[in-house]
């Protein structure tokens, strides 16, 4: 019931537009400040995770720590390029309530990934924002962008859908 509330709901989709604003400039303002304070590397920040991840009460698990050494360490140009332009991007999307779904998804993947890096600051509260906005769905973007943007591309969908059906009849 609460479900189908949050997916149905145009006074929840009202609440949902303020969650989703929220939750955007959150993260337009923390990726614009990245981009342009120009001091922003990833390599630091990941460096001290990997510490985090010993001693006596290690705040990283080692998985996480083994994953960051093989991976994110000797690609850190490319995470904080990913980091800097995903947060802006995001933070957009969600203002925008444009592809709204897909915004949050890679919000939330962000903020588990600064939570497994050991870092707490604001990342459970928007965690738990966006899980309204990711179960509501469309719901979610409603009140923006999205209220244009999807179904015009199931319009489009459907119509190629449609064309290569009739080619496909028309080639028996």
């Amino acid at each position: 019931m609460f479900v189908y509330l949050l997916r149905n709901n145009k006074v929840v989709a009202g609440i949902l537009a303020f969650i989703r604003v929220y939750l955007g400039y959150q993260w337009m303002t923390a990726g614009w400040g990245k981009i342009t304070g120009g001091e922003f590397d990833a390599g630091g920040f990941l460096q001290g995770a990997v510490a985090n991840a010993s001693g006596e009460n290690p705040t990283v698990q080692g998985w996480w720590a083994a994953f960051l050494e093989a991976v994110a360490i000797p690609g850190a140009d490319v995470f904080t390029f990913l980091v800097m332009w995903g947060e802006l991007l995001v933070g957009i999307a969600l203002i925008l309530g444009v592809f709204t779904n897909f915004a949050a998804l890679m919000g939330i993947i962000m903020n588990f990934a600064f939570l497994f890096s050991g870092t707490i600051s604001t990342n459970g509260q928007m965690i738990l924002l966006t899980l309204f906005l990711l179960v509501a769905g469309y719901n979610a973007g409603r009140f923006g962008l999205d209220r244009y943007v999807i179904p015009f591309l199931k319009e489009k969908v459907t119509h190629k859908n449609e064309e290569r059906f009739v080619k496909q009849a028309e080639a028996h």
